[in-house]
Parts: C-alpha cells; sequence; structure tokens
C-alpha cells in the first residue's frame, strides 16, 4: 500500500503534552477576614462595574458590562417577524435567549457547542427578562437576545440579566422596568456579594448546613423580584437574608445603569438644529 509522504508521521510511542503541564491549585480563600481582592465579608462589597451601550451597529441594541475580570457582550435583534409560522402569537411577542460561553473564557477552554450549563443559563435569562419585556406591544413579532460571556470570573448569571436588560432598553424595546442581577456565595454562617470565580465554585473544608449559591433578578422601580436561582442546601431563613441582600446589592448598582443608560441616550439624539 502507498504511504502518504506529505504527512508528518509522529512518533509510535508518544504522550500526550497535557500529562505534563501542572495544573494550579485552587486556593479557597478562608471564611473569615478580607477576600482576596480587598472587599470585605458580609457585606454588599460589589466589584466596580463599567457599562457601555450601542457598541455593536449591526444589532438593533447591544451593551458591554464589566465587573472586575467579567466580561459579557449582549445584542438583541427585533422586533421582526417570527421564523416559524406555527409559534405566532397573535396577542403577544415571544422572547428568545441565547446565553453562551466563549471557548477562551473559562479557566478549562470550551467548546462553541453549547452545553448543559449554556442551555440552563438561557433559560434562567429567559425567565428573569419575560415579566419586565412589554410582550403586549409587540404581537406577531419575535425578539432575539443574545448574550455571550467573553471572560467568566465569577457571577456570570447575574451580570448576564443586568447587560441583556441594558442592551434591552438600548434597543428601544418597551419594558416595565430595568432588570439588574446580582449574585451571593453562602458559606456557613459568612455570605460574600457578587463571588468570584473562586469564590463561587471552590469547595469549603468546613462543613456546613449552609452552603450555596443565590442569584436574584429585581425591578427597582417596581420593586418586584422577576427571577430567583440557587444551589445548595440553605435554610429558609439563611435563604430569606440572602434575597434581601441581593436586593440590597441591585440598589447599589442602578445609579451605574441608569448613567449608562442616559449617556447613550444622548449620543443617539440628533444635534439640536440652529435657527
Amino acid at each position: 500500500m502507498p504511504t502518504d509522504n506529505k504527512r508528518v508521521r509522529g512518533p509510535e510511542v508518544s504522550q500526550s503534552p497535557s500529562l505534563f503541564l501542572c495544573k494550579p491549585a485552587v486556593v479557597v480563600p478562608p471564611p473569615c477576614g478580607p477576600r482576596p481582592d480587598g472587599r470585605q465579608r458580609d457585606q454588599v462589597d460589589v466589584r466596580a462595574v463599567f457599562v457601555r451601550c450601542g457598541l455593536v451597529s449591526q444589532a438593533k441594541g447591544s451593551a458591554y458590562i464589566e465587573a472586575g475580570d467579567t466580561k459579557l457582550m449582549c445584542c438583541v435583534y427585533g422586533p421582526k417577524e417570527t421564523e416559524r409560522k406555527d409559534e405566532t402569537d397573535m396577542k403577544c411577542g415571544r422572547l428568545t435567549t441565547d446565553m453562551r460561553f466563549a471557548p477562551f473564557s473559562c479557566p478549562e477552554r470550551g467548546s462553541w457547542i453549547q452545553g448543559s450549563q449554556d442551555k440552563d443559563f438561557s433559560l434562567m435569562l429567559h425567565e428573569s427578562l419575560q415579566p419586565a419585556v412589554c410582550l403586549h406591544k409587540y404581537p406577531r413579532s419575535q425578539i432575539e437576545v443574545n448574550v455571550m460571556v467573553l471572560e467568566n470570573s465569577g457571577s456570570v448569571l447575574a451580570h448576564a440579566v443586568t447587560c441583556a436588560s441594558l442592551a434591552l432598553a438600548d434597543a428601544g424595546i418597551e419594558m416595565y422596568d430595568l432588570v439588574l442581577g446580582c449574585s451571593i456565595r453562602q458559606d456557613g454562617g459568612s455570605y460574600v456579594v457578587d463571588p468570584s470565580y473562586t469564590e463561587q465554585n471552590g469547595c469549603s473544608s468546613v462543613r456546613s448546613e449552609n452552603q450555596g449559591n443565590l442569584t436574584v433578578a429585581f425591578l427597582p422601580s417596581l420593586n418586584q423580584i422577576s427571577g430567583l436561582q440557587s444551589d445548595g442546601e440553605m435554610t429558609e431563613e439563611t435563604l430569606a437574608a440572602g434575597v434581601r441582600t441581593c436586593i440590597e446589592g441591585c440598589y447599589k448598582l442602578y445609579p451605574v445603569i441608569q448613567q449608562a443608560l442616559a449617556k447613550s441616550v444622548r449620543r443617539a439624539a440628533p444635534p439640536p438644529s440652529e435657527s
């Protein structure tokens, strides 16, 4: 059988280079004292946020949010005609959400194919945004919300909710209120607000019944909760206290989002006419 002379043949006995890589040890911060980034525990201490609207010219509305090392981009398309006629509603529109992680966003490289985590986050994002959008204003129409996580440094779902809400407002979609997200990590009797990737996924050596993550989507002007997602084991009192803490974190974020949206409106406004 003729051999392929153009193909570079590897050695017959070889090992994968990944076997020789030294994975960095996950350092779990102690449940007391300041956090690695200098923020305080058991306080509503969120990361500094940078927000910008209207960065993607091809989309009807777009937003970019950066909280610490967590970076997300959201684009909104529509309202437009629904793709499938059997899904057309004559009385209200349809909201679709799609949230994906870039392959380079996490410490371990992922795939472009949407996995189970992406689908779960897309469903949670849809449940958080749908109560705030006036879908009855857009009958027989479809509004698409696409979120791309560029870098995952913790609390991606909460910041995705905020970024998507800002992109919807930038697109001119009628809404009852903006939707803001906030997350906490409960570790025994202590908690951290807006946890980082290590704090959110690290396992504490202290075993307690109050351990888990909580994410709340909140409408600040209406004072209503549109979405809640939690995992782990937490008592009813701890869960209620965590919801109140997340609401307080959303109120801290509200002026920053309002200011970014106002700047976007002023940039898009036509210049005053000279009479």
